[in-house]
């Protein structure tokens, strides 16, 4: 581990123990791999190994116990406003929500609570969640807040086939496996993960997979510029496509689309980690105590979406998005002199403008077989032409 420039806060021994033990089992697959894999493996491991990786441990991620805030927990006026997306979709298509990585489940009833309100509830509200951990704590989430709804909240292990309503996603595809690549020696080299002396390391290798290489090919010649591919999240896109019979795709990240994701000054990539509310420049700081991370490029989404048969519904910011679903009217249902209301307005603001989280979250829509009018949210300022 790189010292850091400011003190940390130190793991509780628990947790400790469980990172060396995650450290131990990635050297056992490094060796095993001849001494060398992927930085994708490695992030995959680190990430979502049973027991021990980020997401499948059972360390608290999200909220200010955790290492970072979504947008649900900033504000139960986000799940509102995406409501009034899906209430639109599930008017057309009458069919039923599916959440796709549910965080800590404030998403969910928030959703589920706005579209009581509006009388559009769907028969049935999926969440495909993997870990455990996080499945009871949307349990215990949604008890908390929406108990009369909890019934009708099933939990999925794998995507549902000929699904018809809408599939949703806030930061799932961030939390992906990428590929790193590197220019290096006139030619883009794939970068993996070794064991030396002081523990895991880069180490570049030509790129041997052509989808990979054909990534590469239109990325700046730069020496040492280096940045991610999303090979995985592209893959996850195409899953989406085959699941989705009719309806639509509403996903919610931060990134960019490719021409500014591969811009010549973005030479070192995106790749970021997230502990304690701190960032993290070491990938192999703690691992899975720590969020790795990188920004969505969004035009390769679009590219896999296409090719598997979805169509672009839009693609805008997150402010616009949430301004166009009507935040600000949801807003102004509430007492004006109250509490809630002062701090609402806070978490507009810091949902909403540029400096916050309104322009480096994007929202992204996809759809088949819809035959209606653009869904709120997604009739303002749409950039798809950027993609």
């Amino acid at each position: 581990m790189n010292p850091q420039q400011v003190q940390l806060p130190t793991p509780s021994p628990e947790a400790l123990i469980s990172s060396q033990t995650l450290c131990q089992q990635i050297a056992e697959q490094i060796d095993l791999a001849g001494g060398w894999i992927s930085f994708a493996d490695y992030m995959r491991a680190a990430m979502y190994t049973p027991g021990l990786g980020y997401y499948s441990g059972g360390a608290t991620k999200f909220g200010g116990a955790g290492d970072f805030v979504t947008a649900p927990e900033i504000s139960p006026l986000f799940g509102g406003s995406v409501a009034a997306t899906l209430a639109h979709v599930l008017a057309e298509t009458g069919g039923a929500i599916l959440e796709v990585g549910a965080g800590t489940g404030q998403l969910a009833a928030q959703i589920l609570l706005e579209l009581e309100r509006r009388q559009t509830l769907p028969e049935h509200y999926a969440i495909l969640e993997l870990s455990g951990q996080l499945r009871e704590r949307q349990r215990q989430t949604l008890h908390t807040l929406a108990p009369h709804l909890l019934a009708q909240v099933v939990w999925l292990d794998e995507l549902p086939t000929d699904f018809i309503g809408v599939i949703v996603g806030n930061e799932v595809l961030d939390a992906m496996p990428c590929e790193l690549v590197q220019f290096s020696e006139h030619q883009w080299q794939q970068r993996g993960v070794t064991v030396g002396s002081n523990g895991f390391a880069m180490a570049n290798r030509p790129i041997s997979n052509p989808k990979l290489a054909a990534a590469c090919a239109p990325l700046p010649q730069i020496p040492l510029y280096t940045s991610e591919i999303h090979l995985e999240a592209q893959g996850f896109i195409a899953a989406l496509a085959q699941s989705l019979q009719r309806g639509m795709i509403l996903l919610f990240d931060y990134g960019f689309p490719a021409s500014e994701y591969y811009h010549p000054e973005r030479s070192m990539g995106t790749l970021i980690g997230h502990y304690r509310h701190h960032t993290i420049h070491d990938p192999f700081y703690y691992p899975g105590l720590t969020d790795l991370t990188c920004h969505v490029d969004f035009s390769a989404m679009y590219t896999a979406a296409d090719i598997h048969g979805l169509s672009l519904e839009g693609y805008t910011s997150q402010a616009s998005f949430l301004l166009d679903a009507g935040i600000l009217s949801l807003a102004e249902q509430l007492d004006t002199e109250s509490i809630d209301y002062m701090k609402t307005a806070a978490a507009i603001q810091k949902l909403t403008t540029n400096a916050e989280m309104g322009e480096i979250f994007k929202a992204i829509a996809f759809s088949k077989g819809l035959e209606g009018d653009t869904a709120p949210g997604l009739r303002g300022r749409d950039r798809s032409g950027e993609l």
